[in-house]
């Protein structure tokens, strides 16, 4: 495996020259980061900094994990997710806030349904649903802090008290649409 070198509490960075090999050793790194971060989530960063034009990273997420509805318009990008270990769910919403059954993606690549692709300026979020889910995830750059991402008004910002209750009713309403077991957290 190739050396992490961590650059915050969230993330670490690929150390890689030529090629990053994405192995088991290095999922399982990333799951455990995620299970040891106050936030329940860790990223690996594959390329080689903020001004690149394609970003890609590792993201490990752990249930309960608050991932603020937001889109990314300022500066227009597309995304692509794909899980490589566990579930995930992802929640398309209207500009006001509201969703709707078929606004509901259950990535399980057991089920077969392995990721999503979404289009520039679309609200959403997503939920973890297995402890040590692990994502890839593929957007353009650069990245800018300030423009990256637009949060929602109607949904809680990551921190608030009320993220926990937002999350838990989002979650509830996404497991019993597609009879999945009763949240864990």
């Amino acid at each position: 495996m190739a050396e992490l070198h961590r650059i915050s509490p969230a993330a670490t960075l690929s150390q890689h020259m030529h090629t990053a090999i994405i192995d088991q050793t290095l999922i399982e790194q990333k799951a455990r980061d995620a299970r040891e971060s106050d936030r329940k989530r860790n990223i690996h960063v594959l390329h080689t900094g903020d001004e690149d034009t394609l970003q890609r990273m590792l993201n490990a997420f752990q249930p309960g994990t608050y991932v603020a509805p937001h889109r990314h318009v300022a500066v227009p990008k597309a995304e692509a997710v794909l899980v490589i270990q566990g579930s995930l769910g992802f929640v398309r919403f209207a500009d006001d806030g509201t969703y709707q059954a078929e606004d509901f993606v259950y990535m399980n690549p057991k089920k077969g349904v392995f990721g999503v692709d979404y289009r520039a300026g679309v609200w959403h979020t997503f939920i973890a649903l297995e402890p040590d889910t692990v994502v890839l995830e593929v957007k353009p750059g650069p990245y800018d802090a300030v423009t990256d991402k637009e949060f929602a008004s109607w949904a809680p910002k990551e921190g608030e008290i009320e993220a926990d209750d937002y999350l838990a009713t989002l979650e509830d309403h996404f497991r019993r649409h597609f009879e999945l077991p009763a949240r864990v957290w």
